[in-house]
């Protein structure tokens, strides 16, 4: 995807069995923290760090989304784990995954587990790509200042 182009849409199961469909969230940015499994040490680092730095993205009006393949009885029970105050999507069927191109095959040797590769989406307002990062590795982390510089970007070009 290109920096200003559309993103494409999804509509996934949030822990609490509602559906989040991103192009009714026009209007804020929004980022998408896309990681390969709950229950795992560098996600639960990645999505822990986002916790902790909500009051920006708050302050800036944006909306965060934690997306993995893993169920959302699974994410709810992470969710509840970690404390995360944010809402995490389960993508169970790999719609969003495969639409952004982050499809990442056999976690952990395991054939046939696809997931999510690490991956973080900034969209603006209008629902376009403002900024994106995908990991080399899976266990690489994003870089949590250029995420909240990039939502603070489409704020102040709001």
């Amino acid at each position: 995807m290109n920096i200003g182009s559309p993103v494409p849409d999804f509509t996934l199961h949030a822990t609490d069995g509602s559906t989040v469909t991103l192009s009714e969230q026009r209007g804020v940015p929004v980022v998408l923290a896309f990681f390969p499994a709950a229950f795992t040490g560098v996600c639960e680092t990645e999505l822990c760090t986002f916790r902790d730095g909500m009051a920006a993205f708050n302050d800036s009006g944006a909306t965060v989304y934690g997306i993995a393949v893993d169920s959302r009885f699974a994410l709810a029970a992470f969710a509840e784990k970690n404390d995360i105050n944010y809402p995490l999507l389960s993508d169970y069927a790999r719609t969003a995954t495969d639409a952004y191109n982050i499809r990442f095959s056999g976690l952990a040797g395991m054939d046939g587990y696809d997931v999510a590769n690490r991956s973080v989406f900034v969209v603006d307002g209008e629902g376009n790509l403002a900024w994106q990062w995908i990991a080399e590795s899976l266990g690489d982390e994003p870089p949590y200042d250029e995420v909240q510089a990039a939502v603070a970007a489409c704020t102040s070009n709001a």
